[in-house]
């Protein structure tokens, strides 16, 4: 898993990405999914988190969640149409792994596509670099 430094923030090469920041690591039909480094760093202290309801469906641009920050409050949203098949319950008692492990221990929840094929709406993560250049 190749790093990319953009700055002071980290973008994984083998990672999907989408405009609202989220990451995306595809197995098989089984997305994994998290906020960026990026994301991460702009937000600040995460305090907490709303996170969706195993077993529900979801559109690909749906709002499933909340991350509330000591900065602020944004929406997560789903980057593919799919059903909710686990979620990171560690985050509830532990949202701040979230900043310490973006990419691992602080994923948010995972989602057995509808179509994978959705994944070309995603950006690879030259685009999501280009993307945190334009933003700062």
């Amino acid at each position: 898993m190749a790093e990319i430094k953009v700055g002071k923030y980290t973008v994984l090469s083998d990672l999907l990405y989408t405009e609202t920041d989220e990451w995306v690591k595809l197995e098989g039909d089984v997305a994994t999914v998290g906020i960026t480094d990026y994301a991460q760093k702009k937000l600040r202290d995460i305090v907490g988190i709303e996170l969706p309801e195993v077993g529900r469906d979801f559109s690909a641009g749906d709002p499933i969640g909340v991350v509330e920050s000591v900065k602020a409050a944004v929406d997560i949203y789903t980057p593919l149409s799919g059903k909710i098949c686990q979620v990171n319950e560690d985050l509830t008692s532990s949202p701040e792994l979230m900043n310490l492990d973006p990419y691992g221990k602080g994923w948010i929840f995972k989602l057995r596509c509808k179509d994978v094929n959705e994944k070309v709406k995603l950006m690879d993560a030259e685009k999501y670099v280009e993307k945190i250049q334009k933003g700062e």
